[in-house]
Order: C-alpha cells, then sequence, then structure tokens
C-alpha cells in the first residue's frame, strides 16, 4: 500500500521533540495565548518575511477574519477561482460578501488574470488568488488590476514566490498541508499594522482586554499545544521543500508525463500535491486503486456548481476550463520522504493503465 500522503512518517524521526514541547506546555499550563504561540507567530513572520503573523483557529478562519478586518461584506463582490477547496468561497460568503468566479488558466490551475478582469466591477472590493497545490498564483498580473489582493496560500507554505503584493495571506495547518499541525491552526499574515490590530481583536471576540469589546468578532485562536508543535515542523520545513521538489522531478525523470499532462515546474512551486490531467482520469485513479495506490480527484464538481452556491446562478458551460480540469485532474502520492520505490511503481502502474511501454 502506497498512501497519497504520509504524514506519520514525516513526524515520526520527530517524536522526541514533539512530547517534549507538548509537556513543556503542560508544566507551563497556559494553553491559550501562550508563549509558543507568540514565538510561532514572531518565527513565521520572519520565515515569511512579513512584519507580522497572527494565529488562528483554521485556514478558513483566516480568509474572513481579513475580509472582516477590512470592512467587506454585504454589497461587495469578491473575485476567487472556483477550481479550490470550498473554503475559500465559503468564507467570502461567511463574511456577507458575494463570491465572484472566474476560470482558471489550464496550465497553471490559478486564475486567469484576462478572465478576472473581465468579471471586475464597481462591486469588486478585492481578489482571492489561491496558490493551488503550492503553485504560486499569477500576483503580478493580477495586481495590475487595481483591486486588492488577498492570497490564500494554505497550500503553499514555503514558497519564497508568496506574501507580499496581497494586502494580507492566509494559511492553513491542517495535518496534510506542506508546514502541517497535528490538528487545525491558521495562520493570517501581513505588513499592516491596522489591520493587523484588528485581526487580533477580531479573532477574540472583537476585543483586546476581555472587558471592552468595540467589534462582534469571532473566537478563533491558535491552540498552544499546537503552536508549540510548529515551531519544530518550521525548522524542518525546507527541507521537506527540498524534498518534495526532488520527489516531483524525479515523477518527470520517469516519464510521468508520457501518460498524462504532468505539472510544469517554475520556481516558488512547493508541491502540496502533485496534480495531473488526463482525459483517462477515471481509469488511471481506478488502476492506481486497484494497486493499492493513493490517488485522489479534486474538487469535482467545482465550486459555482455547488448545491450550496446555486444562489449565486452560475450554470454548467460558464467555466469552461475550470470544468474541464475538474473532470480530467488526479493525484499521485507525494510527501516529503516518499520512496524511489515507491514513485517507480506509481509510474508502473499508471503507463500500464494507459497503454504506454515503460
Amino acid at each position: 500500500m502506497i498512501p497519497l500522503v504520509d504524514v506519520k512518517a514525516q513526524y515520526a524521526p520527530l517524536l522526541p521533540q514533539i512530547r517534549e514541547a507538548i509537556d513543556g506546555v503542560l508544566e507551563d499550563g497556559r494553553f491559550v495565548f501562550g508563549p509558543n504561540v507568540t514565538a510561532f507567530e514572531e518565527e513565521a513572520a520572519r520565515y515569511l518575511g512579513l512584519r507580522e503573523t497572527i494565529g488562528v483557529g483554521n485556514g478558513t478562519d483566516a480568509i474572513e477574519l481579513v475580509l472582516n478586518g477590512l470592512g467587506i461584506g454585504a454589497g461587495a463582490e469578491v473575485i476567487c477561482p472556483a477550481f479550490t477547496f470550498y473554503a475559500t468561497a465559503e468564507a467570502i460568503a461567511r463574511a456577507g460578501a458575494t463570491p465572484v468566479f472566474a476560470d482558471i488558466d489550464p496550465q497553471t490551475l490559478n486564475l486567469d488574470p484576462e478572465d478576472v478582469a473581465a468579471r471586475i466591477t464597481a462591486r469588486t472590493k478585492a481578489i482571492v488568488a489561491v496558490h493551488l497545490f503550492g503553485r504560486p498564483a499569477p500576483l503580478e498580473a493580477l495586481a495590475t488590476l487595481g483591486v486588492p489582493i488577498i492570497e490564500d496560500a494554505a497550500q503553499a507554505f514555503g514558497s519564497p514566490e508568496i506574501a507580499g503584493v496581497g494586502v494580507a495571506s492566509t494559511f492553513s495547518f491542517y495535518p496534510t498541508k506542506n508546514l502541517f499541525a497535528l490538528g487545525d491552526g491558521g495562520l493570517v499574515g501581513l505588513n499592516d499594522p491596522e489591520l493587523a490590530e484588528r485581526i487580533r481583536m477580531l479573532r477574540f471576540h472583537g476585543s483586546k482586554s476581555k472587558r471592552i469589546f468595540e467589534y462582534v468578532g469571532t473566537n478563533s485562536r491558535l491552540d498552544e499545544i499546537q503552536a508549540a508543535v510548529l515551531r519544530i515542523f518550521l525548522r524542518q520545513l525546507d527541507g521537506w521543500t527540498a524534498a518534495r521538489r526532488e520527489a516531483a522531478e524525479h515523477y518527470r525523470q520517469l516519464g510521468l508525463g508520457e501518460a498524462c499532462d504532468v505539472p510544469l515546474d517554475e520556481p516558488g512551486h512547493v508541491y502540496h500535491l502533485f496534480v495531473s490531467r488526463s482525459p483517462q482520469a477515471d481509469a488511471l485513479r481506478a488502476a492506481m486503486t486497484a494497486a493499492e495506490i493513493g490517488n485522489a480527484q479534486y474538487y469535482l464538481p467545482p465550486l459555482h456548481l455547488q448545491p450550496a452556491l446555486r444562489y449565486l446562478g452560475y450554470s454548467e458551460g460558464d467555466l469552461p476550463e475550470t470544468e474541464r480540469v475538474s473532470r480530467e485532474n488526479f493525484s499521485v502520492p507525494l510527501w516529503a520522504g516518499i520512496s524511489e520505490e515507491q514513485q517507480d511503481q506509481v509510474v508502473a502502474t499508471v503507463l500500464a493503465a494507459a497503454g504506454v511501454a515503460a
């Protein structure tokens, strides 16, 4: 059996450090807004090259908190891709704004700046640019459109090409992410001190002090134990990223691209997932499943066709590239530490299923 992602294989060598860190939190007895949260926020800010970061409960809350901090709500439109996880649009809707979906570039699977430009109206208040599967979104091109950008970097922590163009960047530490926690967790990174202060208050019921409440906020705090673990994992991240990039290149060298369209490499791609495309995607996935190889298909149906978002009025055919990619995509196993032998087996299975001689 080859799993799609093997998180345990990544953290197993660090178990002595993890246990020591958790024991330290238990001995200290501060479980909310403790010293590890403060230290992790400072260390993450240095790593990202940002003025500050704010630990929150999860990546979905991170997006919603940024929108609330910017005052983007009822009557506003926010452009985002429909080929992404539901949380991106969900956070926009929960903030009271209207998600407006733009199509994607079929090569990068990220937002198509030309299609984004065509959807901007007087009500457009932000663009949520998703760094999908670890590939940086086209931030420079999007920045020329004159609309504030929020970077949804849930899948791209560790990329040097993110977190700087947007008014804020948001991260998830769900256990399968490149930088992961042992549970839920999230982060907002930014350079604007006034916006940062509002978000810090909004994550804690709109208050600085527990006594005076200046906003209607929420309760979304990064857990002290998770912060302690994240501090350990952050020190490993560059090595993990290098291992992911090496594994991605090995898939190319093994000839996986003879059976499907594999993701093109580019600076800053951190390969949260190795997602390829083929009209035979269903058959290739079936072959991997039969061989006990982990695989997945993402975002089918895409967001503009999801039941909860029918009120937005989209129909099949409105986003042709998004719809095609949602049908044709599939991922193969990849994590920091996957062996070449495991990758050999994956590629041999896919090539055989595609009728390509190994």
